[in-house]
């Protein structure tokens, strides 16, 4: 008890040490001086083992629950973080299912002699990221292993959402005749990663669109209330989730190649690499399948909002060939685009 009163501090030193995971003092103060510093909020605080949430905060329809872990090489990069890249991560695998986030969990292992400084810049970017989708970190874990046995910190995001009644998205809701809509420009996050990582010896401005979409996929519900399905693209990209659409719902989803919105960096990136922008991964692009009434007041508000400027319809989905991405090309051909075989780029996330 006299431990549990105690006040609370911060952890000693400059790096993380296998004490940090021991779960004894040093560790309380690693959660204490660095996690409860940046997450701080009533149901944390309380360090149960587990968050308790009120019903009231799913609003009477559905619960939506998801999770996933990070391990990007560099942890930090032009646009974001590991931290960030975590949280907005979960939160898009949230909201592309038609919820609103509630809460999330923060479990960490840590590579002994990890610099404190980095671990307080990540916490410090997960809650901002947090704040910024409009939800909390509630619970959590801590690991250390010894030097070697990991790269640096993987972080593992777990999350809960309300979906309101009566929203229903799914990809095999998908019909001939939708339109098929991105809402900002291909392969961001893939392309600025990968020249961060130094081995390309390019310089460039590119910055990862590491970003929660809640608000923008909100904001295309309201205007485009029919929508069948949103999905957003990241490993494996647009290329990735069109061929999940078409495949769930046994149709064909037609693009554009002309349609494609690229900057000019991530195109000029992707030729000297003799890489597809379809294929690079983004962190804050979905592609959604709204039926053609729909589909240009969904442009419209998408438009003026953050992360929305590129939006634009790619392609329209058709009954044939089922199961099947077809793409014409800027010469007025045609060309299957399939699956990813394999990785373009390792720990992209």
């Amino acid at each position: 008890m006299a431990d549990d009163a105690a006040p609370r501090r911060g952890p000693r030193g400059e790096a993380v040490t296998l004490a940090h995971g021991a779960g004894g003092r040093a560790m309380r103060d690693l959660i204490d001086g660095i996690f409860l510093a940046a997450f701080g909020n009533a149901g944390i605080a309380a360090l149960e083992d587990q968050a308790r949430l009120p019903l009231a905060d799913f609003g009477g329809g559905g619960l939506a629950f998801t999770t996933d872990s990070f391990v990007i090489d560099p942890v930090f990069f032009p646009g974001g973080d590991i931290g960030r890249l975590a949280v907005c991560g979960t939160v898009n695998d949230l909201v592309v299912g038609g919820a609103r986030p509630v809460a999330l969990s923060c479990s960490v292992i840590l590579e002994e002699g990890l610099p404190l400084a980095d671990l307080r810049r990540i916490a410090a970017s997960m809650a901002a990221a947090a704040a910024e989708a409009g939800c909390r970190i509630v619970t959590g874990d801590t690991k250390v292993v010894p030097r070697g046995a990991a790269d640096r910190i993987f972080v593992n995001t777990a999350g809960i959402g309300s979906i309101p009644q009566g929203r229903e998205l799914a990809a095999t809701r998908i019909r001939p005749g939708d339109a098929l809509i991105v809402n900002s420009t291909l392969g961001l996050h893939g392309a600025a990663v990968m020249a961060a990582r130094g081995d390309l010896g390019l310089a460039t401005a590119l910055e990862s669109d590491c970003r929660p979409l809640g608000a923008l996929v909100e904001a295309l519900l309201d205007a485009a209330p029919g929508t069948h399905a949103i999905r957003d693209a990241t490993r494996g990209g647009v290329a990735t989730v069109l061929n999940e659409f078409a495949d769930a719902a046994g149709v064909c989803c037609r693009i554009d190649e002309d349609r494609l919105p690229l900057t000019e960096a991530v195109r000029g990136l992707s030729e000297i690499l003799g890489l597809d922008p379809l294929y690079l991964a983004n962190e804050g692009l979905f592609v959604a399948a709204v039926p053609e009434p729909e589909a240009e007041a969904a442009l419209a508000v998408l438009r003026p909002l953050p992360g929305g400027a590129a939006a634009c319809r790619i392609g329209t989905v058709t009954g044939a060939p089922a199961g099947r991405v077809v793409m014409t090309s800027f010469f007025g051909g045609e060309r299957l685009v399939d699956m990813l075989e394999g990785d373009q780029l390792p720990r992209i996330c």
